[in-house]
């Protein structure tokens, strides 16, 4: 606060001049206090400032003391300071206002400023209110969207679950429907019966039915199996009717009014089928499989070879210079070929094997001069004297002049001279240079192992000619289906090993359950036969496999044997594809099929409700020790699904293993055997060589055998073996005390393996066998003899059956696709505890495998053993370069892909850690640096297969984009290389299209597969196969585009060539079997003249009819005829069998007069022999109407009136009106 005290000098009675130049006046003392503005106060003082700075003198008055607030100012009155002084006051009263209305304001302010506190308080609790009304709507908000959530995946679950469950209700509704078909339709069969056997009542007197009035066809078309029409064969149609010998059969198997017109009698495998059914026909073939020996399907050429000291030279000169050209002329088709041979045994010390070896060879070539030894000649009568089952057999007689052969060998030559054909037993007679006679050996042989025991039906193709794409059937009879013959020869050997053991193990109480499972109403579920290792699973379903081929030939069985753990057989991906591949087979279908292991799972359910809605029998599929697949549950989900209404499944598992979610299935459990039932097992197996146990011996081994490990199916086998094979060496006592101690089956085993290696005549022997079982312990799929023969050059091959006998003959190990494998799990698992404890052992024998297999691969061709074996134990091993470096071989990938092996390939990529892209950019790569070294036609040729090979499996990735440049690429080698027109370019513009129908590219893919069409029309004519192949894929895609009338079109020409094509030959495996059938029963009709070879030569007949091979079915026909006259006589019901076929071969030839002659015969025949009411009777008697009124229609034509009168008045006669339908045909 301010004062007026700067007015005045601070001395008393001091004048001040007026600054304004007024005259002064006298200051005085006013004690004045104001408050003005600082901004009032500085312009006064600033006005002031001069005068009073002029005015100071010794009259001014001087400052207070105190200096504080108030000030006195004392002023004289003169005549200049009244002025002053107004204005002074003038100022003060002003700064008063101003002062006041200063206050008034800022009084106002602040009470506004209050009035706005208090109104931002009051706001301040209302927001506050209302934020904390936010939180609480917030959270609420809040739990709300975390219950919707909650809700929405319940209402996710609940519409998953609604989806599966409607799903679900579908399939039940369908096979609701399918059973209710079913049941329509036997009515109906049952009301056709009850119409047939009426009319054979009526048929008294022979008073038969009219054929316009029955079901038969009186225009003679054809009728399938599904009682459609059929227009693929003209003529009559083909049934079967029972002769006396097969009336059971017939009326057992009768299936239907599609076989009530049928014109052939059928007996045997064939009964009741007809031309429409040969799918049938050839699965009702292939029903009796088992019948045949190990060698015909199995994947090793067995040569066995003896000589004598005289022939040493030429078996030597055979081993060296011929036997590795027929090895590589087998390994270029897939097939092992071992050249066995044994020393001169003087001590016979190997005769028990020679022996099996002779059992086992595929052919035995004997090289014989002037004499021959003692010691041989049991096996030369057991090789060609003693053949059964008439296998190539060949004799090389070298002859000299002026020298005669002994009488041993004249004996020999002269026996195997006079022996039929079925022996196939051929004698090469050479006189002069050896290497000649060697050479005139090996181009029979040659052509024995082409034509005889592979069955290629030319003979003439060169090896090289062999191993190319066109001899040998691969992928291209399939379509696009990637085959491996190998997985299916090892199914079949399986099959048959455990097929052919002679022990039944009590699984009689188990066969009725199985039948009641097949018999039982749809839907159930599958099956689970559960038991411990070894308690038999394999063994009762491959003797219930047997029993139903043999009792119902129309049900058709797919099977599946899983062998080890991490080997081929057990490889989910692998198993759907081939069971899915016998659906596409039984479908006549050559359909795409994806390798993708997702996809299969969705695609084979979908197959399997194909199939059996047109299938007439049951479908039962078996899956053996299906627990040893990895990731079981996953793979096999379709398990859990409702199947077709004739679906049955049936898979067994180890009661340890078995998934829980299975163990709510119906189960048969294989209980342990009995004592008394293990007991006679065993004595059984030891009276079967002469040895005879004790009555202590025996009570011992009851007291022993009453354990549920002592009493399992494996061990009492086992155990039996053992003390057989002790009781022939004379220490029965001795070893049946070590068996006692062993209490299960592993521990049986070990005691197994060192009997055998106690038996060995050296150490080095012993060795040998311990390395062989490790290596094949550690092999992916085991190994082939031939390999271990290379593996150990100094061992021989008397040293190695020798070995593998033993081996087999105690249960440890058994071929499968010539390979050496273990028999059981067990054995597999007592090696490694007897030999490979140590991880580093089982890493050196991998190793030495790995070692070999590179040197294979470096050597020769890339073979499906090096494919298999190699980047399998690179994976074991871990070695992630080198497994990389294996698959960027690209021969090695090719191989596998090719063979269907693209899951397996796939996981070896992602072992190594690459993506599709990585993988795809490193074969582009690969590729580029090869093709930089190619020269020359045949490289050319193979780098465009690699590159269509790189293409295809791009495809199978999903990367379609880049799966066109190398298919494009192999389009322009091709071109290039061969002509525009050759076959060869017709394929890779058919894989070329496919990648665009995939990538939905439809009028590329179509312009492609019509140049395809093309040029295969063009190259093979329009019946081939390949023709079929364009036309489903042109099917397929129109289908795509939904033009459905194209499509159809395109898919009905396809299915006319693929029945045709299948009718002509059979099917791929099956016309190989059909052909050796058929040569079999050819041969043993050669003999001597007995009914059953005179039936046998009938349905020989049938089968050459059932390949459209008229002419040789008529030659069989009539030798049956002939033979059945001489031994039952002209007037025997069964020659009227022979006549009545014979007729309708007639009828198909359109030979209708000798028809007519050869019907009247066989109904004279039967008037005479059956009763007016029998069913052959009728059967004539139709047939022979059905000849008539095709005979009036074509003489109405011919206008031959008086055979025409002659008909007429039969039919008319036989109660028939020949008008009453058009005779027009």
């Amino acid at each position: 606060m301010g004062t007026a005290s700067s007015l005045v000098s601070p001395a008393g009675g001091e004048v001040i001049e007026d600054t304004y130049g007024v005259g002064g006046g006298e200051a005085c003392e006013i004690p004045v206090e104001v408050k003005p503005k600082a901004r009032l106060l500085r312009s006064s003082f600033r006005r002031g400032a001069g005068a009073v700075a002029a005015g100071a003198g010794p009259g001014s008055l001087p400052r207070g003391a105190g200096g504080g607030g108030l000030l006195g100012a004392s002023f004289k009155s003169t005549g200049s300071s009244v002025p002053e002084l107004e204005y002074a006051v003038a100022e003060y009263e002003r700064l008063k206002k101003e002062y006041e209305i200063f206050r008034v304001s800022k009084n106002q302010e602040l009470l506004s400023m209050g009035r706005r506190e208090a109104k931002l308080d009051t706001e301040n609790k209302r927001l506050r209110a209302e934020l904390q009304a936010l939180q609480k709507t917030y959270q609420k908000i809040l739990r709300e969207k975390e219950s919707a959530l909650e809700a929405k995946y319940q209402a996710m679950e609940r519409a998953a679950t609604f989806e599966h469950d409607r799903d679900k209700v579908k399939r039940q509704f369908k096979i609701f429907r399918e059973t209710k078909e079913n049941e329509i339709q036997d009515l109906l069969r049952a009301k056709r019966e009850l119409e047939s056997k009426l009319q054979r009542l009526q048929a008294q007197g022979i008073q038969v039915f009219d054929p316009g009035e029955s079901d038969s066809d009186d225009n003679c078309t054809d009728v399938t199996a599904a009682g459609t029409q059929c227009e693929y064969w003209p003529g009559g149609a083909l049934g079967s009717e029972p002769s006396i010998g097969s009336m059971i059969q017939l009326q057992q198997s009768f299936r239907g009014p599609e076989f009530a017109h049928s014109s052939i009698d059928v007996e045997g495998p064939f009964a009741n089928v007809n031309r429409d059914d040969w799918d049938i026909a050839v699965a009702s073939l292939l029903q009796v499989t088992p019948l045949f020996s190990h060698s015909l399907w199995s994947n090793t050429v067995r040569c066995y070879l003896i000589y004598t000291d005289e022939t040493q030279p030429e078996m030597d000169l055979f081993l060296k210079d011929y036997s590795p050209k027929l090895k590589r002329m087998c390994e270029t088709m897939g097939y092992f070929f071992h050249a066995i041979h044994f020393p001169i045994d003087v001590e016979n010390q190997y005769l028990t094997v020679r022996k099996w070896e002779i059992e086992k060879s595929s052919l035995v070539i004997l090289f014989i001069h002037l004499t021959l030894p003692s010691l041989l000649w049991e096996d030369c009568e057991e090789a060609f004297l003693k053949n059964p089952e008439g296998k190539p057999r060949l004799i090389y007689h070298r002859l000299e002049d002026g020298k005669v052969s002994s009488d041993s060998v004249q004996q020999l030559i002269d026996q195997v001279a006079n022996l039929n054909k079925t022996n196939k037993a051929k004698i090469i007679d050479h006189s002069g240079d050896p290497a000649e006679g060697v050479y005139k050996t090996y181009s029979y042989v040659e052509k024995i192992i082409k034509q005889d025991i592979l069955g290629f039906e030319n003979t003439d193709l060169d090896t090289k000619d062999l191993g190319s794409e066109d001899s040998i059937p691969e992928e291209d009879d399939f379509g696009d289906v990637l085959w491996d013959i190998h997985d299916e020869q090892e199914q079949m050997e399986t099959f048959q090993q455990a097929s052919n053991s002679a022990h039944e193990l009590g699984f009689e109480k188990y066969y009725q359950r199985l039948n009641d499972l097949v018999a039982a109403p749809a839907p159930i579920p599958p099956l689970l036969i559960s038991g411990g290792p070894g308690s038999g699973k394999s063994l009762l379903l491959s003797k219930w496999i047997q029993l139903q081929q043999k009792n119902s030939p129309n049900t058709l069985i797919l099977s599946h044997f899983v062998g080890r753990p991490m080997s081929t057989s057990s490889e989910s991906s692998l198993i759907i594809k081939r069971l899915t591949l016998k659906l596409m087979q039984h479908s006549w279908s050559v359909s795409a099929l994806t390798l993708d292991p997702a996809k299969l799972l969705e695609e084979f359910p979908r197959w399997l409700e194909k199939l059996s809605a047109r299938h007439q029998g049951s479908i039962i599929i078996i899956i053996d020790s299906i627990d040893q697949v990895q990731q079981v549950e996953k793979h096999m989900k379709w398990l859990i699904d409702p199947l077709p209404v004739n679906v049955r499944v049936i898979v067994s598992v180890n009661v340890e293993t078995c998934p829980p979610a299975w163990r709510l299935w119906p189960t048969l459990h294989l209980d342990p055997l009995n004592p008394k039932d293990a007991k006679s097992i065993i004595i059984a197996e030891c009276h079967s060589v002469d040895v005879k146990l004790s009555k202590e011996q025996e009570k011992k081994l009851e007291r022993h055998c009453r354990s549920a490990a002592t009493c399992n199916a494996l061990y009492v086998t086992l155990f039996g073996k053992m003390i057989a094979c002790a009781g022939r060496s004379g220490n029965l006592d001795k070893i049946l005390h070590q068996c006692f101690q062993c209490q299960d089956t592993v521990s049986l085993y070990r005691l197994v393996l060192r009997s055998i290696q106690e038996s060995m005549a050296n150490d080095m022997d012993k060795e040998l066998m311990k390395q062989i079982l490790c290596l094949i312990n550690v092999s992916h799929n085991g190994v082939s003899e031939s390999e271990l023969m290379e593996l150990y050059p100094e061992m021989s091959w008397a040293v190695l059956t020798s070995l593998i006998h033993s081996l087999h003959k105690m249960c440890l190990l058994t071929y499968g696709c010539g390979l050496l494998k273990f028999q059981h799990l067990q054995a597999w698992e007592t090696v490694r505890l007897e030999y490979m404890e140590d991880a580093t052992i089982i890493s050196s024998y991998r190793q030495k495998l790995i070692n070999y297999f590179t040197m294979q691969l470096s050597q020769d061709p890339v073979t499906w053993r090096s494919a298999d074996e190699l980047p399998w134990l690179f994976q074991q091993l871990g070695s992630k370069q080198r497994l990389h470096d294996c698959l960027l071989n690209l021969f090695v990938s090719q191989n596998l892909y090719k063979r269907g092996h693209f899951a397996e390939l796939l996981s070896y990529w992602q072992f190594v850690g690459k993506d599709k892209s990585a993988m795809a950019a490193e074969y582009f790569d690969s590729l580029k640096l090869y093709e930089k070294n190619c020269e020359g036609e045949e490289n050319m040729m193979c780098l465009a297969d690699l590159y269509e090979t790189l293409g295809r499996f791009l495809k199978d990735l999903g990367l379609l984009s880049q799966a066109v440049v190398p298919l494009q690429r192999s389009l322009e080698i091709r071109e290039t290389a061969l002509d525009p027109d050759h076959p060869r370019v017709a394929q890779s513009l058919h894989q070329l299209a496919s990648v665009y129908v995939q990538w939905k590219k439809f009028g590329n893919a179509e312009q492609l597969y019509k140049q395809a069409l093309e040029i295969s029309e063009n190259a093979y004519g329009t019946d081939h196969p390949h023709i079929a192949r364009e036309l489903e894929a042109l099917a397929t895609l129109y289908q795509k585009q939904n033009k459905y009338e194209q499509a159809e079109h395109f898919r009905k020409k396809s299915f006319k060539i693929r029945q045709k094509a299948t009718r002509r030959k059979g099917n791929l495996y099956g016309f190989a079997l059909l052909r050796r059938r058929a040569l079999q029963l050819e041969e043993l009709t050669l003999g001597k003249d007995t009914p059953d070879n005179a039936r046998t030569l009938n349905e020989l007949g049938v089968l050459y009819y059932l390949q459209n091979n008229l002419e040789t079915a008529d030659q069989f026909l009539k030798r049956s005829l002939e033979m059945r006259e001489r031994v039952l006589g002209p007037d025997h019901p069964d020659c009227a069998q022979s006549l009545n076929n014979l007729a309708a071969l007639c009828n198909e030839m359109k030979q209708y007069d000798k028809a007519e002659e050869l019907y009247e015969r066989a109904l004279d025949i039967r008037r005479r022999a059956l009763a007016p009411d029998h069913p052959s009777l009728a059967y004539t008697v139709k047939h022979l109407a059905i000849l008539y009124k095709k005979m009036i229609s074509l003489l109405c034509f011919r206008g031959n009136l008086t055979k025409l009168y002659l008909c007429t008045s039969w039919l008319l006669k036989s109660g028939r009106n020949p008008l009453a339908q058009s005779t027009l045909v």
